[in-house]
């Protein structure tokens, strides 16, 4: 099972930052972190990974300024096998449907099974990405899934009780 995983560099939280005052966009250092979302999205595909097995692979997609990729090597530290990182800077500033496309765009290209994505970043919050990513790849959305299980060649998200 190919499992992608959107993870997205962002400027350390606990960091001062400056404003480009031209463009009003954050000026990024060149050390960014794993944004933490996208870290527990790691951690779930990682968990799906070894409960398959050895036809699992993990790989990492991600649009952002490269930098000194710290964010990425952080991910693959914890054990991803790859990434993909799109890095162009006619892709500065771009919206969340531009995002989408492009990430929609690699995915498709390198294959897939299923894709992980956070809830939102922490440097954008806008949270529209990972629907608009599952309908340009024409795949169902499951969103805020607090967990999933692996059953055969099957995702599942286990049946919540009503109280």
């Amino acid at each position: 099972m190919k499992i992608a995983v959107c993870v997205k560099q962002i400027p350390d939280p606990a960091a001062p930052y400056e404003l480009e005052p031209d463009t009003g966009f954050v000026v990024r250092p060149n050390d960014q972190v794993l944004d933490d979302t996208d870290r527990y999205g790691v951690e779930v595909a990682l968990q799906l990974a070894e409960a398959i097995g050895e036809d699992a692979t993990v790989t990492l997609v991600s649009m952002s300024p490269s930098g000194t990729l710290q964010g990425i090597r952080q991910a693959l530290a914890m054990g991803a096998d790859r990434a993909i990182i799109i890095d162009d800077e006619a892709l500065r500033g771009s919206d969340a449907l531009t995002t989408a496309r492009v990430l929609a765009a690699a995915i498709a290209e390198d294959g897939f099974d299923l894709v992980i994505a956070g809830t939102e970043s922490t440097d954008g919050y806008a949270g529209v990405m990972p629907q608009q990513l599952a309908e340009l790849l024409d795949v169902p959305g499951l969103t805020f899934a607090r967990k999933v299980d692996h059953d055969g060649d099957k995702i599942r998200r286990p049946r919540c009780r009503l109280y």
